[in-house]
């Protein structure tokens, strides 16, 4: 958990930032933290594997971001960790006239 967070530049802060660059705020709680730590214990895969599991979580979002109008703040929870909820709403598909 404390490599997620502590180092300077930390993968939960590159996610921040990012987030930051498109007017939107991210927080991971706790919970999160230690689930993607778990995660990553359960793959045998350590500190190498905490990117792979960020990425997985973040991936959609990331594409979708640049596109959402009415940008807010994102938590990262347990639940979004596990899959069982989004980290957002999907917006609508766009019809083409």
């Amino acid at each position: 958990m404390r490599i997620l967070t502590e180092p300077r530049n930390a993968l939960t802060r590159q996610y921040q930032k990012l987030f930051e660059m498109e007017g939107a705020g991210l927080e991971f709680t706790p919970g999160a933290l230690r689930e993607i730590a778990r995660k990553a214990r359960e793959r045998d895969t350590g500190a190498r594997g905490l990117r792979s599991i960020v990425e997985d979580i973040m991936l959609e979002v990331m594409y979708e971001l640049p596109e959402i109008e009415h940008k807010g703040k994102y938590q990262v929870t347990e639940a979004v960790v596990r899959g069982e909820l989004p980290l957002f709403e999907k917006r609508p598909d766009k019809k083409i006239a």
